[in-house]
């Protein structure tokens, strides 16, 4: 007598049910979330290829390593002159050297070169220093760009270094790439500067003070601020940028985190009556002025902002700064047509390779093979429904994965139909012989498919966009098949001998 656990004949409905549920809700919901993530060949999108300005990026660590020198040389009251910048390099000249250069910069000993020929020094960036610092900008420019590029509902970017400076972004599905293109070129940059107390905006200057900088009004040409090159708080301290509405005029209202909300009170309390300049980009974007401390750490950028720019600017305040400039140098754009082409010809594919199969099967398993396409069907649902749970795209490679999948599943029914055979020629009975055809036909499932289950694994994590599109979908058939293959299967052949009462199986 067969006899199959109920909590297996229970779980392998449930699973069915699911899968069936979750391929039709994406077919009938018209909510875009709910459905299978398309990639960029299938569903069109922009494609960028940005470079990070690694030369701007260096020229401030240059500007920073010459503050550095600076106050080393005055603690350690060594005289000197001419210090200045000149090809990446600090130059200056010493003139009553007290003791050795290496041991004045010990600090910096891992992050310089120094170059001394008499009283002639020059100091630069050392080779393992650059090295680790590309890296490093390399790192944050992705997460950045990540979060901006999340920040705008798009789902499931693709973002790859190519190099240690540029980084290729696919993004699937893009409505308006002309603004993505101008929040990703923002290095958006803030900062908090006092005013220039007696002479805010400037007119006509004729020098500039001391500890003084011009920034350019964001909002109103022609218009500058003098305001002081001391940042009293940094972007980097902000904890949230929202939009909200004030008598219908969208403004940005921020929020500082513990470390900004106590320096934000401190600068406040202690500057009521002047403007606080807030610079993004070196430009002003708003010069309010300090009418009272504000304790609680929020504040509220106002302006000639439309919804758009509002919420633009929040996005970029949330997702924080880019550590470099970063360039646009290639742009491409497929278009929705080539990605229902390419989803047209996937179709294609699909029904041909699921046609041939279901003559094969039929022809050599009779009604087994119509059990065995019936699990086919189902672990393609399986496939489809995995992708939409686990919210994975779906790429052309992706596709091809799907039709290897359906080979394989055939071949895992074929591995089963061929043991039962085997087994019913030792005059067994059949219910003995279902069961080791079941078992001894598991081994051989097992090997082969975890053996391309660890190749699938390498694939992912090692491969590029298209190739991880087809690894995921392979994992995902290899899982499902074996599912259908050893559950779903197994119980179309129990019931079936159950209802008909064979004297023999033949196959």
């Amino acid at each position: 007598m067969l006899n199959i656990p109920k909590w297996k004949i229970f779980l392998t409905f449930i699973v069915c049910l699911y899968g069936v549920f979750i391929v039709f809700n994406n077919i009938i919901t018209t909510k875009e979330e709910k459905k299978i993530n398309l990639g960029l060949d299938l569903r069109g999108g922009a494609y960028l290829l940005l470079e990070i300005d690694q030369k701007a990026y260096f020229h401030e660590k240059i500007k920073i390593l010459k503050e550095e020198i600076r106050n080393k040389l005055r603690t350690a009251k060594i005289g000197y002159s001419n210090l200045v910048i000149e090809a990446e390099k600090v130059n200056f000249n010493i003139s009553n050297l007290k003791e050795d250069l290496n041991v004045i910069f010990k600090d910096l000993a891992k992050n310089i070169k120094i170059t001394q020929n008499g009283k002639e020094v020059s100091i630069s960036l050392s080779q393992l220093f650059l090295t680790e610092q590309k890296n490093k900008l390399l790192q944050q420019s992705v997460e950045i760009i990540r979060k901006r590029v999340d920040e705008t509902g798009t789902k499931e970017p693709l973002i790859q270094p190519q190099g240690l400076a540029r980084i290729i972004l696919q993004v699937p599905g893009l409505e308006d790439p002309e603004r993505l293109k101008k929040i990703l070129g923002k290095t958006a940059k803030m900062s908090f500067h006092l005013v220039h107390p007696d002479q805010p905006i400037v007119k006509d200057l004729f020098f500039l003070p001391k500890d003084y900088l011009i920034f350019e009004s964001a909002e109103q040409k022609d218009l500058f601020y003098l305001v002081n090159e001391k940042a009293e708080i940094l972007g980097d301290q902000l904890n949230d940028a929202q939009v909200t509405m004030y008598q219908s005029i969208p403004q940005v209202n921020f929020k500082f985190d513990n470390e900004g909300t106590r320096k934000f009170g401190q600068i406040t309390s202690s500057n009521v009556g002047k403007r606080l300049a807030i610079v993004l980009d070196n430009k002003v974007i708003s010069a309010p002025v300090i009418r009272e401390a504000i304790i609680g750490g929020e504040g509220v950028i106002s302006g000639d902002y439309t919804l758009e720019t509002a919420n633009d600017l929040a996005l970029l305040l949330r997702a924080g700064s880019l550590p470099a400039p970063i360039n646009i140098i290639e742009e491409r754009t497929v278009g929705p047509t080539l990605g229902a082409d390419s989803i047209d010809s996937g179709k294609k594919a699909v029904f041909t390779g699921f046609t041939l199969v279901l003559l094969l099967m039929l022809i050599l398993y009779k009604q087994y093979g119509l059990m065995a396409i019936i699990a086919l069907i189902m672990n393609i649902i399986f496939i489809f429904a995995l992708l939409s749970s686990f919210g994975a795209t779906l790429t052309l490679p992706g596709i091809a994965g799907i039709v290897l999948t359906i080979g394989m599943s055939v071949d895992t029914n074929v591995l089963i139909f061929e043991r039962i055979r085997e087994e019913s020629n030792t005059g067994k009975s059949i219910y003995a012989v279902i069961d080791q055809g079941f078992n001894q036909a598991l081994k051989t499932i097992l090997d082969s498919n975890i053996t391309t289950l660890i190749a699938a694994f390498i694939l992912f994590n090692f491969g590029t966009g298209p190739v991880k599109g087809f690894a995921i979908t392979l994992t995902f058939g290899i899982i499902s098949s074996m599912f259908s293959a050893i559950f779903l299967t197994r119980i179309f052949i129990y019931s079936w001998i159950s209802f008909r009462k064979p004297k023999k199986i033949i196959i």
